[in-house]
């Protein structure tokens, strides 16, 4: 292609040598340096003709076509991954309280062990409920000789029907009480309400206690349940009986655990949805109230569209690739899904089969021309 000429005079035939050629001729009109006119007069003539032949001095050329590597969008098989913290809770856990005042009598907490359910762990002073239960079981032996020889004597009708069920109801009425006292003499007994690891005790023998008080604390660890949240665009994810993975802080060992049960609703604080698994092994070093990382794999997608992580543009509002189309550069904007450390799944705007840029997406501008160098994935097949 031959170059182009230009007809606008040269740069220092404009800016020097014709405003110094003006200088002078006005100059000479006045007289005054005749001499010097005939010098540079010429000078002045020459660089305005050579200005003239100096040939695309300031013509533009056309730019070279831009270089850059690519990448073929191919359908791929895709399981996306979640890692969510969580926290590893007791099976079953309850403070233990007494169910009534006094002052502890005998305390029988093993700090620290485990214990079957119903174990005793301390006794209330109980005397004076003794020594009413001893009363009532006095007047109750007295009641019922009397309604003995009351039914004796309603049978050869000694008495009125009217006084033998007066004895007989005086019999009931102290069975009755007797059976409170007994039931406040039983509420004297601290016992585990199921087997587990007993807390530290936070009472000593001679304590004077009430409902309020925490005297230790029980916990059932084998086996620990794991919580955990997920947002709400995966809570129809996961379902009870699905299998999850985790490890605790300081430790590598992989565990596994199963869904059993999720709230009925989001949390309005977070909008995440609740879940709650069971941990399979029985490993003593799974402490409740541990952290957890927890390590979800979703259901796979066997045609997913995963792209370089590089070529995405981001926008302000949304995402955009750079799609060779018939030699020239096209910006189009796609819609993402699930990412992994280098890769970003589209799930809309680009189909199987597009060549995306992936380098000089800086350089590169609107339907220009582009020249590919390389396929990244040029010898994989899917």
């Amino acid at each position: 292609m031959s170059p182009v000429s230009s007809t606008r005079p040269h740069p220092i035939a404009t800016y020097i040598y014709l405003p110094l050629a003006t200088f002078i001729s006005y100059q000479i009109i006045c007289m005054r340096l005749y001499p010097v006119a005939c010098l540079f007069l010429p000078l002045a003539w020459v660089a305005c003709v050579d200005s003239k032949k100096d040939p695309g001095a300031s013509g533009s050329k056309q730019m070279p076509p831009l270089k850059a590597e690519a990448f073929i969008l191919r359908p791929m098989p895709f399981q996306e991954k979640l890692e969510v913290p969580g926290t590893l809770i007791a099976a079953e856990s309850a403070e233990i309280h007494p169910e009534t005042s006094g002052r502890i009598a005998r305390l029988f907490l093993a700090e620290g062990q485990n214990v079957a359910a119903g174990y005793l762990i301390a006794k209330i002073d109980d005397a004076d409920l003794q020594a009413q239960f001893v009363k009532l079981q006095a007047q109750l032996d007295i009641a019922q000789q009397t309604e003995q020889r009351q039914s004796k004597l309603l049978a050869v009708q000694g008495i009125s029907q009217q006084d033998y069920d007066l004895s007989m109801l005086q019999v009931r009425n102290l069975k009755a009480d007797i059976g409170i006292l007994q039931t406040a003499i039983d509420k004297t007994e601290i016992r585990a309400p199921f087997a587990g690891k007993l807390g530290l005790k936070n009472i000593s023998i001679g304590a004077y206690v009430t409902p309020a008080s925490v005297i230790t604390t029980i916990q059932q660890t084998q086996p620990v349940k794991v919580d955990f949240f997920l947002p709400e665009k995966y809570a129809n994810e996961l379902k009870p009986g699905a299998t999850i993975e985790f490890r605790v802080t300081g430790s590598s060992l992989i565990h596994t655990a199963v869904i059993n049960a999720t709230a009925p609703g989001l949390s309005l604080n977070n909008r995440s949805l609740n879940y709650r698994a069971t941990v399979q092994s029985k490993d003593p070093s799974l402490l409740p109230g541990a952290f957890a990382t927890l390590t979800i794999r979703l259901e796979e997608n066997p045609a997913a569209l995963m792209l370089p992580a590089q070529a995405v543009i981001p926008l302000a509002r949304g995402k955009r690739v750079i799609r060779y189309s018939g030699g020239k550069t096209e910006f189009v904007d796609i819609t993402t899904g699930a990412r992994t450390t280098d890769q970003v799944e589209v799930t809309s705007g680009l189909k199987a089969g597009d060549t995306i840029l992936i380098s000089g997406l800086m350089s590169a501008r609107p339907n220009s021309p582009v020249q590919i160098d390389k396929i990244q994935n040029a010898g994989i097949t899917q």
